[in-house]
């Protein structure tokens, strides 16, 4: 009875100061969230007089979707971003990734249907939307960004899974834009999943990556019988021999402290990349892009890293060389992957403003 007790006062004694010391670190990174978020806001202010910062929910194909408008001057033209996944939207990323972009144009995020901010207000997608419900929604929210800004037109940036209903959207209501820009340009998934293999397993041998090789070789060459497994280990590599891409614990770092979103913020955005993963799986696979058209009535540019293994540049080339447009361009940016956009946005900004902002001046 009496070393039972003791044990047990013991236990009681290690229980509480297991309890205190989690209290303690729960509070202080508790508390340097909200020094990271008071930081990042302090340098990432714009002034409400002569810019815009505004966020909130817009009626969009009969449902409640999520969208931010930041920028340093409203007389700038608006870049419309259309994130990639489907379904990582770029509102859980911080304040100042993109910031500097808002000097020279008023940037808009869209958390798409079943995805981030509008999964939480509006739920997962349901069943028989398509591709074009999607490309739709794009098409209102770049209507809804022009009354909103009172722009005649605005300019559309797609990455990845973005840049499919970027050149849908593109080729279907040229009145409302300026220009396209692709980045991590998608074609045919499926038709070029076999490149994608392939320039990942060289890459994974040039490396001595013996742990890629092993799962690379045991999944084969595609074409797979259950897809999906085999595309996430091609997936898995092709993000890891990526260069500047944040490691998983600053990723997590980033997703605690940085972003603007709370916890429950943040498991949406989660629920809505695993939903929208799963349900869009099997129409990627079979959409083409060129099928859509490739005559565009305005300027087509993709801005490609030419070390995309995900969306590899020689595919992309073809279709570029198939289009017409008043201006095409594919401009490689070397030692860039297929997330170029925020890796090398420095580089992708200058391309912006050489290449594009002055197509938005109206003589």
């Amino acid at each position: 009875m009496g070393m039972g007790r003791n044990i047990w006062r013991i236990v009681k004694k290690v229980l509480l100061a297991a309890a205190i010391l989690i209290a303690l670190a729960v509070a202080a990174g508790v508390g340097y969230r909200v020094y990271r978020q008071h930081d990042i806001s302090a340098a990432t202010r714009i002034d409400p007089v002569r810019g815009i910062d505004e966020e909130s929910f817009a009626r969009i194909g009969g449902i409640e979707q999520w969208i931010s408008i930041r920028g340093q001057n409203r007389d700038n033209p608006v870049l419309l971003l259309l994130h990639g996944g489907p379904g990582a939207t770029f509102s859980v990323l911080p304040r100042n990734i993109f910031y500097s972009w808002t000097r020279d144009f008023t940037v808009v995020y869209w958390d798409q249907r079943g995805a981030g901010r509008t999964y939480g207000r509006s739920g997962p997608l349901r069943p028989g939307v398509t591709f074009e419900r999607m490309a739709q929604d794009g098409v209102e929210v770049a209507e809804y960004i022009r009354m909103k800004l009172h722009k005649p037109k605005i300019v559309l940036v797609g990455g990845s899974w973005g840049s499919m209903l970027g050149a849908a959207i593109a080729h279907s209501r040229p009145d409302l834009l300026y220009a396209y820009v692709g980045a991590g340009q998608v074609v045919n998934v499926g038709r070029f999943m076999k490149t994608s293999y392939e320039q990942v397993l060289v890459e994974a041998r040039q490396r001595h990556n013996t742990q890629a090789v092993l799962e690379l070789e045991a999944i084969g060459s595609p074409p797979w019988a259950v897809a999906h497994q085999q595309e996430d280990v091609v997936g898995k590599w092709a993000e890891a021999f990526e260069g500047g891409v944040p490691s998983s614990s600053e990723i997590l770092s980033m997703a605690l402290f940085e972003s603007p979103d709370g916890l429950i913020d943040i498991v949406d955005y989660v629920r809505g990349v695993t939903n929208s993963d799963e349900y869009f799986r099997k129409q990627l696979l079979v959409l083409d892009i060129p099928s859509f058209g490739v005559n565009f009535a305005i300027p087509f540019f993709v801005f490609q890293g030419t070390e995309d293994n995900v969306t590899p540049v020689a595919p992309v080339r073809d279709y570029m060389s198939a289009i017409t447009a008043p201006r095409k361009e594919l401009v490689l940016i070397p030692d860039a992957g297929h997330d170029v956009m925020f890796t090398h946005s420095d580089q992708f900004l200058k391309l912006l403003l050489d290449r594009v902002k002055p197509l938005t001046v109206v003589p």
